[in-house]
């Protein structure tokens, strides 16, 4: 009986001690946890700005009836760059793809919601925004966007003002030069574009082109989907032909196919009866915008960007050329060493 009692009183006192050790840690563990929470509080994550673009006036949704167009605070454009051969309109299918396409319900109702947004979206819409700010989508930014976060201008394909009438593609166009282009679709949006292009209304902007040694172009966009005004403007080419000059035939083009919507919301084209300016760098990406008319400080923005982007081309192909020079060098220096170098006796 003796023997009894002891074991169960080692027993109790092992248990005891187990637990006391338990609530120990457990007391440790919540006050840890209430230490560290109360030394590091929450910081509330900043809100995100709002986008400039998403209260434009646009030809589809909800009408606009107040509106101030604000500097555009973020790159424009493509996330991945243009190609040849891109937004030309033909269709390439074969007749086993355009079979296979016919028989797809799951197209049939993408096309379907095509024509319905089309059906929905106002015929004067565009006309009507017109009277906001003269159609300003947003005002041009202060400066340059970041090389490393701008992005990039979609490839238009169009008629050229060279007599062989063929059509051919703006990208290859822009690789490699600093480009000014105009886009619009109207004698409206035309002289929109002249108060940023027109060398009676931008004679420094034509100063710097002319002194860029080509690394500089003015293109023009002309964007006629209508068929009846693009048979009228290709009446008035020859015309075209003698205002612009020779060496500026192959920089105008008349485009009869738009790029589609979600490219045209991509690069801020939210108005077609409005002229959009863009500014390209020597790799198609889109470095400053401007819509409608000039305004303010937009004019000098434009010319002190391309004076920057030219500067900065001319600055690129001196060291190309300084590194060819000294690998010529280098060349040469190692050849006249094995020249000069013992030959070996037999």
């Amino acid at each position: 009986m003796f023997i009894t009692r002891q074991s169960l009183r080692q027993t109790n006192a092992q248990f005891d001690a187990a637990a006391c050790l338990a609530c120990q840690w457990r007391t440790f563990s919540n006050s840890y946890r209430y230490l560290a929470e109360k030394q590091a509080p929450s910081t509330p994550s900043p809100s995100p700005k709002p986008d400039v673009l998403l209260d434009a006036p646009r030809s589809y949704g909800k009408a606009v009836t107040e509106f101030v167009p604000k500097p555009l605070d973020r790159p424009i454009g493509l996330p991945q760059p243009p190609a040849a051969g891109e937004n030309t309109g033909i269709d390439t299918r074969s007749l086993k793809q355009r079979r296979d396409d016919f028989v797809d319900y799951d197209k049939h109702i993408e096309k379907r919601k095509d024509l319905t947004k089309k059906m929905a979206t106002p015929y004067f819409r565009d006309w009507s925004n017109m009277r906001l700010h003269n159609g300003k989508s947003f005002l041009a930014p202060p400066r340059l966007f970041k090389a490393g976060f701008a992005q990039y201008f979609p490839n238009y394909f169009g008629q050229t003002l060279h007599k062989d009438k063929g059509y051919r593609d703006t990208t290859p166009l822009f690789e490699g030069k600093v480009s000014v282009v105009s886009v619009y679709s109207s004698a409206w949006a035309e002289g929109q574009a002249n108060t940023f292009t027109d060398e009676k209304n931008n004679p420094e902007l034509h100063q710097i082109l002319k002194s860029s040694s080509g690394s500089a172009q003015l293109v023009r966009i002309n964007v006629e989907e209508n068929p009846l005004k693009n048979a009228l403007v290709k009446l008035f080419m020859p015309g075209l032909r003698a205002k612009l000059g020779e060496e500026n035939w192959g920089r105008y083009f008349l485009v009869k196919n738009n790029v589609p919507e979600h490219i045209r919301e991509a690069i801020g084209y939210l108005n077609l009866k409005v002229a959009y300016t863009y500014l390209l760098d020597d790799r198609c990406r889109i470095r400053w915008a401007a819509s409608g008319p000039a305004e303010g400080d937009e004019k000098s923005g434009l010319v002190n960007g391309v004076r920057k982007l030219v500067e900065e081309i001319k600055l690129e192909k001196a060291s190309r050329a300084a590194k060819a020079a000294e690998a010529e060098a280098q060349k040469k220096v190692a050849s006249a060493k094995v020249k000069k170098a013992p030959k070996a006796h037999v």
